[in-house]
């Protein structure tokens, strides 16, 4: 049986939490399966939380030279991966993600032919990058009277395509262009592929965890052949749940310290997992989760577990705790928020601040 602070230690471990590591940021990034990347600052601020002397121009430089991306995968949401993950990655969540898209975006939409307007849609993108907006005026020309936004997103769903830079790198702006991945990459992806790798990486990087964890990260359903096949280990959790592991998941001392740790908005660590005791109180989640549209605010962790949010504005960094915090810790915060500023602000004056 392993308890929430063992789980809560290992799953911080493995995800890169519990100490910098000096690794590349693409070995990282795969080993991570990937980071959330709805903001474009996100899969930055994660990767300076978890690597030292993370230098954020070397992942914008893989963005340039087409050795990462930013594209749809697991959760139907936008990551940032490696070339060679969204080519390992996207066959695995394809059908997950046709069905989400026919689902929630073809209806109403039964007259059209999916596959015919895929079919239309990637020699419109092979010949420039377009916008959903784009793309969906560009298809209702075809097919009238359906909503040019929805339609280019159902796109994105039913087609694998990739954000271009400059959208994506740290410190730039563009607009959110798409061109079709394998064109991109100049290889081509499969329509689908067996899960089993990706759920032995998934519980190598969030690990250990229940069947259920593995649906929540993924979207990933029937997943139950799968994990009869893989040689697992497991345990039991506190509530009596079965938790499975890679064979050679090495588990973590629950009296680990931990340092505080900044995370970005939507950081993987708080979204992976169906159960989210072991890394958020259900209180605290539910203060964290109550906010419009779905947009998680940037948040921090003390001993191991969500404790806050914080905002960053012109040099001053906010910390708004959900709980009383001692001094000891307010003293950790400052000196990692200072040095959060000077990845966010270079050259500026830094302030941090305790909201009441």
């Amino acid at each position: 049986m392993l308890t929430t602070r063992t789980l809560n230690r290992t799953t911080l471990a493995r995800q890169l939490l519990l100490e910098r590591h000096d690794l590349p940021p693409a070995q990282a990034i795969e080993h991570l399966v990937g980071l959330q990347a709805q903001a474009t600052s996100s899969p930055y601020l994660a990767l300076w939380s978890r690597l030292e002397g993370f230098d954020a121009d070397v992942v914008g430089a893989m963005l340039v030279d087409r050795t990462a991306v930013r594209t749809t995968l697991m959760r139907g949401t936008l990551h940032l991966v490696t070339a060679r993950d969204c080519v390992r990655l996207r066959p695995v969540l394809q059908p997950m993600l046709t069905r989400t898209g026919t689902a929630n975006f073809a209806r109403g939409r039964e007259d059209v032919d999916l596959a015919a307007m895929v079919a239309a849609a990637r020699p419109l993108l092979d010949a420039q990058p377009l916008t959903n907006a784009q793309l969906g005026a560009a298809l209702t020309e075809r097919w009238p009277g359906h909503g040019i936004t929805g339609l280019g997103t159902l796109l994105q769903l039913l087609l694998p395509l990739v954000q271009v830079p400059p959208r994506g790198v740290f410190g730039r702006g563009g607009a959110p262009l798409n061109a079709v991945a394998s064109t991109w990459l100049g290889t081509d992806i499969p329509a689908s592929a067996d899960p089993d790798e990706a759920v032995l990486r998934y519980l190598a990087a969030f690990g250990p965890a229940t069947a259920a964890d593995v649906t929540a990260w993924s979207r990933l359903t029937n997943l139950r052949p799968v994990i009869a096949r893989l040689d697992l280990t497991t345990y039991r959790d506190e509530a009596g749940r079965v938790l499975l592991d890679v064979p050679d998941g090495v588990l973590t001392d629950p009296e680990t310290p931990v340092p505080p740790r900044f995370l970005p908005d939507f950081d993987n660590v708080l979204l992976s997992h169906a159960d989210r005791t072991r890394i958020m109180s259900d209180e605290h989640r539910k203060r964290w989760g109550a906010v419009a549209n779905a947009v998680f605010p940037p948040s921090f962790l003390l001993d191991g577990f969500l404790s806050g949010t914080w905002k960053a504005d012109k040099g001053v960094l906010t910390i708004t705790p959900y709980r009383k915090v001692s001094k000891k810790d307010q003293n950790a915060l400052t000196r990692e928020g200072l040095a959060l500023l000077d990845f966010l602000a270079p050259g500026e004056e830094h302030d941090v601040r305790f909201a009441d």
